[in-house]
């Protein structure tokens, strides 16, 4: 679905139609929180919480407060509304063990632990606990309970508990030390397209470089919008998966090379990749909202992972929700590719030749002519993208090769 009407002049309001609502803390008042953290209980995160954790400080969960609750949790799984009626797609939750979790009083204070630096990052008001039937939330959230889909091991593997309460969040957690000025809160992007006069911003999702069909969703975008925010995660994926700071460089290049000035605007966000499929859709479109932009583009498969969902199910779960629960609208673009008789960059709604006509790579297929150091064609990804990746390919087999010299085994 393309944009309709007359122009847009002001950017959308963030989710729950009130301001938005950053949970960090800052300034002298965090030097407060922090000392006064180092005397609660605490408790280590997971890496999927951490960045649920720093959305919610960022104020892209807004009009989250914290954690949710059991009637948060149940009313989200079965009909995607928070108990106070707010429209939202997949639990954010907090989880411990038994163990820990008894030795908590509601009401009382704890410090949240990043997993991977060991420092304080939150401070949370404990408001409930409970058990949850993690197979209902797979099977709401994910429309599986095979183990082998990385959002449902992502659950099982969560605490038998759950923790609920508002939270203070005292930091990043290092993004924006990692990441500099590509780590963009809501307020900034916002900012950022007043700036730059935009108020039809269209965003565009990646976990994965982009190639000649992503630049192709782009630019259908810039076609009928102010411009497009690309908006990588910076999250942790699954295995095999290009990690963020070599994603970024290469759409960084592709920005500079192949889009005119003043179109888009590159960012990221702190997330783990649920592969939610329509689901993990409805929350990007969610926080996207929250970040300013009026359309979510959605190609083929978006969030998607193996073949869990059909091409277009994160097409169609828009059209299955209330028409109140977003003021975002969906891009709706079918699957695109390169044409050798049309000569050009086509989609399946444009294209009139069948697939011995169109270069149709899969994710698996590149991964290994990257790998192996095979040629790829010019007509599916720009050579300043390709050199990038190709020297990315190459370091892990220069590592795997030292390696397998020092321990006799490959770290694969």
């Amino acid at each position: 679905m393309l944009p309709t009407g007359s122009h847009v002049r002001t950017l959308p309001p963030p989710h729950g139609g009130g301001d938005l609502r950053p949970l960090h803390v800052a300034g002298e008042r965090l030097d407060d929180e922090m000392r006064r953290a180092q005397a609660l209980p605490k408790l280590r995160i997971s890496s999927r919480e951490k960045g649920d954790l720093v959305m919610l400080g960022l104020g892209g969960f807004t009009p989250l407060e914290g954690f949710m609750s059991r009637d948060d949790w149940q009313g989200v799984c079965d009909d995607m509304r928070t108990a106070s009626g707010v429209f939202w797609p997949i639990p954010i939750t907090l989880s411990t063990d038994e163990a820990t979790s008894d030795a908590l009083h509601l009401g009382s204070e704890i410090a949240l632990i990043d997993p991977d630096s060991e420092r304080v990052i939150a401070v949370m008001s404990v408001n409930d606990r409970y058990r949850i039937d993690k197979r209902h939330e797979c099977l709401s959230v994910f429309k599986t309970t095979d183990d082998a889909h990385p959002g449902v091991q992502m659950v099982m593997q969560q605490g038998d508990v759950n923790l609920a309460g508002p939270v203070r969040v005292l930091g990043d957690a290092g993004f924006s030390a990692a990441y500099g000025a590509l780590f963009m809160t809501p307020a900034e992007t916002r900012a950022q397209f007043e700036r730059l006069g935009w108020s039809r911003v269209a965003a565009f999702q990646t976990r994965n470089p982009m190639h000649r069909s992503h630049e192709y969703l782009a630019k259908i975008a810039i076609e009928v919008c102010d411009g497009v925010l690309v908006h990588s995660l910076l999250g942790q994926l699954k295995a095999g998966d290009i990690p963020a700071d070599v994603r970024t460089r290469a759409i960084g290049v592709l920005i500079d090379r192949y889009f005119r000035p003043g179109t888009v605007l590159q960012a990221g966000y702190p997330l783990d990749m649920r592969y939610g499929g329509p689901r993990e859709a409805l929350l990007h479109a969610v926080f996207r909202q929250n970040y300013g932009c009026a359309y979510q583009i959605l190609g083929r498969d978006h969030a998607g992972v193996g073949s869990f969902y059909g091409p277009f199910d994160a097409h169609r779960i828009f059209d299955e929700i209330p028409r109140d629960a977003l003021v975002i609208q969906p891009m709706k673009i079918d699957w695109t590719f390169w044409c050798y008789r049309c000569g050009s960059m086509a989609s399946a709604r444009t294209c009139p030749h069948d697939d011995a006509d169109r270069l149709l790579v899969s994710g698996t297929k590149l991964r290994k002519w990257l790998s192996e150091g095979d040629d790829v064609p010019r007509e599916f990804s720009r050579p300043e993208v390709l050199e990038i990746l190709r020297a990315y390919y190459a370091s892990l087999e220069a590592h795997e090769k030292v390696e397998v010299k020092l321990t006799g085994h490959s770290a694969r």
